[in-house]
């Protein structure tokens, strides 16, 4: 399913530029304006904005960290220690890279480029404001609106379980290769419950465009502002900690038990790339959750759409406005990341596999049921429907004893299971005890 959702990017970017043709209009040197789009977000992006961004996600983590911890934090390289990742950075590009001899020198290279790649592709379809208005749609600020974007998410995502294989495989140590293989058997559990906790959204939406998610719900109201959307927020969340390998998920690189994992034998830059890749990764699934259930760069009480006109200076004050509205949200989401890293300890091997497939699956599953439930009961069959508080009310009302049954009659089933199988282990594990006496 992986290596399918791998190779189907490129279908998707292709059908993108056939519904783009009227764009390829010749420009300076005959390059089209397309072109020149994509090659100045990628010269923005991936050498100026996202690896700055990356370096004080870093500087706020430690920070945060401390606070939680009753500690001071980064304070010795700058003001308020502000200069701590260049001079990380620094460090890790002054490095010597150092390469088992037994290691396949070639795979050993590529795989955090692989995984780099793969997180930095994910940004390519993340609508960061309103852009511009045709009609009454919004375009979306973003570097291409593919028709599968959602799909497309999915399809470069799932490269990185690839990359991690490929260093753990590659590096010829076995705690490298048991954290891979840990790492790909997690994220493989956890794509299923990421996956389907989208499913609402495009059910409600109709598109997996991300800028017809932003633009319905502009129009209707914010997705997590309804029983099964906040159930989807919830289960898109802990789907997107586990996929990105943070605490309390953080098994594939437990220090404790297999040294650093996968990356065990990366040092210098080659490490660097492994650190880049992780909080950029952290950074696109903040987005994601943004765009498809906090409204993106809107306003819950206030349309910016009004503001928008055909003049550049509407254009560049709207989305200044909506790509700060958008960072304060991102912001809160990487925050409430790091604040579950501070609190939960990690999670054993059979916890984190029971838990993706015994509770968040099911749950999921069910949500989609009642999703369903909620735009019979709010929308109808109604393609001119106008949000009125009355069906939103019946919404809630029929939906949330729905969700609340859901969550307790998946609870108890796995309660019911594992007192059942308790027994079982308890008498499987004697025989190891008296070996082991």
């Amino acid at each position: 399913m992986n290596l399918a959702f791998s190779t189907a990017w490129p279908v998707l970017w292709a059908q993108q530029a056939t519904q783009t043709a009227w764009l390829d209009e010749p420009m300076l040197l005959g390059i089209s304006r397309q072109w020149v789009i994509w090659i100045a977000w990628l010269a923005l992006g991936f050498f100026g904005l996202f690896p700055g961004i990356v370096a004080y996600m870093v500087w706020a983590e430690r920070k945060v960290a401390a606070r939680f911890q009753d500690r001071i934090g980064p304070n010795r390289v700058g003001p308020l220690g502000l200069l701590q990742p260049i001079a990380d950075a620094i460090k890790l590009i002054t490095k010597e890279n150092i390469v088992p001899g037994s290691a396949d020198k070639v795979v050993h290279l590529l795989a955090p480029v692989l995984l780099l790649v793969s997180a930095f592709l994910t940004l390519a379809v993340i609508p960061f404001g309103f852009g511009g208005k045709v009609g009454n749609r919004l375009t979306g600020l973003t570097p291409i609106d593919l028709p599968s974007g959602l799909l497309y998410l999915i399809a470069v995502s799932s490269m990185s379980s690839l990359g991690i294989f490929l260093a753990g495989w590659a590096s010829r140590n076995k705690y490298s290769l048991l954290g891979a293989m840990r790492a790909v058997a997690q994220l493989v559990s956890y794509e299923v419950p990421q996956v389907l906790a989208t499913v609402p959204i495009i059910l409600w939406t109709g598109s997996l465009s991300l800028v017809a998610i932003l633009n319905h719900q502009v129009e209707f109201g914010w997705f997590i502002f309804s029983p099964p959307g906040f159930m989807a927020f919830v289960l898109l969340t802990i789907a997107n900690i586990a996929e990105v390998n943070r605490t309390p998920f953080d098994l594939p690189e437990a220090e404790s038990e297999i040294i650093a994992g996968y990356h065990t034998e990366y040092s210098g830059m080659r490490f660097g790339l492994f650190f880049l890749a992780e909080y950029l990764s952290v950074f696109s699934v903040s987005c994601l959750g943004t765009i498809l259930f906090l409204g993106g760069g809107s306003l819950p009480l206030f349309d910016l759409r009004d503001l928008l006109s055909d003049n550049t200076t509407s254009f560049v004050f709207v989305n200044a406005i909506t790509v700060g509205v958008f960072s304060v949200k991102v912001i809160l989401y990487v925050f409430l990341m790091f604040w579950i890293r501070a609190t939960l300890p990690r999670m054993r091997v059979d916890q984190l596999m029971a838990f993706a497939w015994k509770m968040m699956v099911p749950l999921s599953i069910i949500n989609i049921l009642i999703a369903a439930i909620w735009q019979e009961v709010v929308v109808g069959h109604n393609l001119n429907y106008i949000p009125v508080f009355g069906d939103t009310f019946r919404g809630w009302l029929v939906t949330v004893p729905l969700e609340i049954v859901a969550v307790f009659l998946v609870f108890w089933i796995h309660r019911v299971t594992r007192e059942d199988s308790a027994p079982a282990l308890a008498s499987a594990r004697r025989p190891a005890a008296s070996l082991v006496r």
